[in-house]
């Protein structure tokens, strides 16, 4: 009887952890302060070490015996490894997209909604629902419903939380014209544009990645 409440719990923890990561409240390297989360989701202590307990299997929450808890922060090693990962099923998504007919690639419309409000408005929520949008959109016209459970998306969370101070606008820009080409060429089904637009976006990042101070990374 106690499996639901601990299942229902951990979910509710991990999507106020990974929503403040998105929105700022929580920033990668910060301590989580026991006292605050349980009084804020409104859970006993011991329920909310349990599920972050099952945060740090995710990569998301580290937890030392004697310093508590806090949000990871990743080294450029660990970026780099889960950039290659992550190239590599989102290419995977795009292929079977743009292969996938055209009833369903109106669904990629949203994504370039949202890389039009982004040029608009320029902040960085808008930057962020991009983003969202964006694999939203794609995993579901890819049409393979294992894609979204095996894709690291909340590591890359995690990422994108931790370069943000040393991301230019013009980064983000650029960022998000790479969305929006690989949107474009899933719905003109062109599947070899399709996985060449996602070798640009993965190219740009990593080249930033080289760029980005030490400071933005955790020590290796």
């Amino acid at each position: 009887m106690n499996a639901p409440a601990t299942i229902g719990t951990t979910e509710k923890v991990a999507d106020a952890i990974r929503s403040g990561i998105r929105t700022g409240q929580f920033v990668p390297g910060q301590h989580l302060v026991e006292a605050e989360l349980t009084l804020r989701l409104g859970i006993s202590r011991s329920s909310l070490r349990e599920a972050l307990r099952h945060l740090s299997g995710d990569g998301i929450v580290a937890i030392h015996r004697y310093r508590g808890a806090h949000i990871n922060r990743l080294t450029r090693r660990e970026v780099r490894d889960l950039l290659e990962v992550l190239e590599q099923l989102v290419r995977l998504a795009a292929r079977l997209g743009a292969a996938s007919g055209h009833a369903n690639r109106s669904l990629m419309d949203a994504a370039l909604d949202a890389a039009r409000r982004h040029d608009e408005d320029g902040d960085h929520r808008s930057y962020i629902a991009v983003r969202q949008a964006f694999y939203d959109c794609l995993f579901e016209v890819a049409g393979n419903r294992e894609l979204p459970r095996v894709t690291p998306l909340r590591r890359a969370d995690l990422f994108r939380a931790q370069i943000r101070p040393y991301q230019t606008r013009a980064q983000q820009d650029s960022h998000t014209e790479g969305y929006r080409a690989i949107a474009q060429t899933v719905n003109d089904g062109d599947v070899e544009a399709a996985e060449a637009a996602v070798a640009a976006l993965f190219a740009q990042t990593n080249a930033m990645v080289d760029e980005l101070p030490d400071v933005a990374f955790d020590v290796e």
